[in-house]
């Protein structure tokens, strides 16, 4: 029984015209279903990957988990009911709403809702990007990863790493407290930041060639208040990324790179020389706190730190 990868994210959101233009203008997703006040994006084969849509007075997001059989759904509800989680089965209108074929749901200790689904339908048609980008780094790897943020990790911890079984590939203590967690290969698909507040910090989306990186930066960085971090390059995952601001306020990272690891023989470890090889100027941040992880980030520098060379380029080392 394991949690194979992060399958879609949802947003409930009344700018669904703004995710439009963001997810397919910026993002380079695809749209694939539309109705009033909702919208579908495809990053590949599957056929939801982000869905964003405006119901009021409900969630602000959901996340899919998904797994590997229909048996891993009911040990999955058997073992959070134990731990007094309430789990609910998924219906046949919430699967079709979500393109899979089955799934429950339920609510993590700070009220983020999360599903676990079995089966997600696939697209035989061509993905076909919003911009002209050479594809997303998904297939068994999930969708990307996704951060939340909480004022209390001594209760969100155990429940994703103890109950859900996610495994803690790194963490830090400064200049903020932070774990990142693994369910397949990559190097994270699951973190959590005390940043003192709860709900959806990030998301990120991985691009198969560098310059989509590079191309999307240029597009927001001549639009007034996009950019959230600068570009730059983490020194946990290697991911070379910059972030920007959602149309519902919480932070999407663009990235390429990340860092692939073996789970089996994979031992977590602190990470304590900072987040980022250079670059990542937190913009968003007060002054006080961005001066914290820059100092850190100057550190790093100073001592040279990098991350492993690629040796596998031929133009760059023939």
């Amino acid at each position: 029984m394991a949690i194979t990868c992060l399958s879609y994210l949802g947003v409930n959101s009344e700018h669904s015209e703004d995710w439009l233009d963001f997810a397919t203008k910026i993002l380079g997703m695809q749209v694939t279903e539309k109705c009033k006040n909702s919208y579908s994006f495809r990053m590949d084969n599957q056929k939801q990957r982000l869905s964003v849509n405006y119901e009021k007075d409900s969630y602000k997001f959901f996340i899919g988990l998904e797994v590997d059989s229909l048996n891993d759904l009911e040990s999955y509800a058997e073992r959070l009911e134990r731990a007094g989680v309430l789990v609910y089965q998924g219906g046949p209108n919430i699967a079709s709403r979500r393109f899979v074929e089955s799934l429950i749901y339920f609510h993590d200790p700070q009220n983020n809702r999360i599903e676990l689904v079995y089966k997600p339908m696939l697209d035989e048609t061509t993905f076909v990007p919003g911009r002209p980008i050479l594809g997303f780094k998904t297939d068994v790897l999930g969708m990307g990863h996704v951060v939340l943020q909480t004022d209390n990790l001594a209760v969100l911890l155990p429940f994703y790493r103890d109950l859900l079984g996610f495994c803690v590939s790194d963490f830090t203590l400064t200049p903020v407290t932070a774990y990142f967690l693994h369910i397949n290969n990559r190097h994270h698909s699951f973190a959590l930041i005390n940043t003192g507040k709860t709900g959806l910090h990030h998301f990120m989306v991985e691009y198969n060639h560098l310059d989509d990186v590079g191309q999307g930066y240029d597009l927001l960085e001549c639009k007034e208040n996009s950019i959230a971090y600068t570009l730059g390059r983490h020194t946990n995952d290697y991911m070379t990324s910059f972030y920007t601001y959602s149309p519902s306020g919480f932070l999407v990272e663009v990235g390429w790179g990340g860092r692939i690891i073996d789970p089996r023989n994979w031992v977590p470890k602190e990470m304590d020389i900072g987040p980022s090889f250079w670059g990542h100027e937190r913009l968003h941040l007060p002054d006080e706190l961005r001066r914290k992880f820059r100092k850190k980030r100057l550190e790093t520098a100073a001592i040279g730190m990098k991350s492993p060379p690629i040796i596998n380029c031929p133009w760059l080392y023939s």
